[in-house]
Formats: C-alpha cells, sequence, structure tokens
C-alpha cells in the first residue's frame, strides 16, 4: 500500500526545514524524500518520479529556478509539478514563473497547514490518509 501513497521530494539546503516538512507531510500520509541542494534532487527526481516537488528558491550550486529549468529540459522530469518557497518580499516575474513551470510559491516562514493544503490542491491527497486512522 505504501506505493499508492504520493512521494513529495523536498529540496532545502536547511536541514530543520527539510525535518519539519517530512513530519508534517508523513504525518499526513505522504511519502517524502528530500535533497539539500538542486544537484542531488535532479538525480532524485529522475529515479523517483515524485507526484509533486518542494524546493527552496535560494540553494548552494543551483538556485531553485536553475533546478526548476534543469527539471522542464529533461523529458523525465518535465511533468512533475513545483512548489517554490521563498523568502518573504521575493517575487519572480509571471514569465519565469510560467517557463520554469512552478505550480505554487509560498514565503517563509511559511506554514505547516498551507504547505499540506497546497500539496493536496497539487498532488492531490493519499490514498492512504493518516487521518484515516485518528
Amino acid at each position: 500500500m505504501n506505493s499508492q501513497r504520493p512521494l513529495i521530494l523536498v529540496v532545502d539546503d536547511e536541514a530543520h526545514i527539510r525535518h519539519v516538512l517530512r513530519l508534517k507531510l508523513s504525518g499526513e500520509g505522504y511519502r517524502v524524500s528530500t535533497a539539500g541542494d538542486g544537484v542531488e534532487a535532479i538525480g532524485k527526481a529522475i529515479a523517483e518520479q515524485p507526484a509533486l516537488i518542494i524546493t527552496d528558491f535560494k540553494m548552494p550550486f543551483m538556485s531553485g529556478l536553475e533546478f526548476c529549468l534543469a527539471l522542464r529540459s529533461n523529458e523525465n522530469t518535465s511533468h512533475i509539478p513545483v512548489m517554490m518557497l521563498t523568502a518573504r518580499g521575493f517575487s519572480l516575474s509571471s514569465d519565469k514563473i510560467k517557463k520554469a513551470g512552478i505550480s505554487c510559491m509560498l514565503s517563509k516562514p511559511f506554514s505547516p497547514g498551507e504547505i499540506v493544503d497546497r500539496v493536496r490542491e497539487i498532488a492531490g491527497a493519499p490514498l492512504c490518509s493518516m487521518e484515516a486512522f485518528g
């Protein structure tokens, strides 16, 4: 049954952000994979084919925007929706958002509940949600 639950790939260079999102999303019934930067995440996205990727904008090696553009240029990952986390007050032009295929942008600090709501909208609810047991 584990394979029926949507997989979410969380990409952020801050370990505590990856940890919080892993705990929150796992608790909601999602499978979660993590990566510390865009370079690592490209390999994971190709291998794991997540239902959704949540990425930070500002990361080492490549920005979140560069990461999204790399996803779009690869036929194996071009279809994967992306949610981007940014610093408060930071914005991208609508052209860049569209070109990078970003489905949703949220500012840090974020509400974990808001992240879950957006994940449900984009990736769908898990077939075996933990809420069904509680």
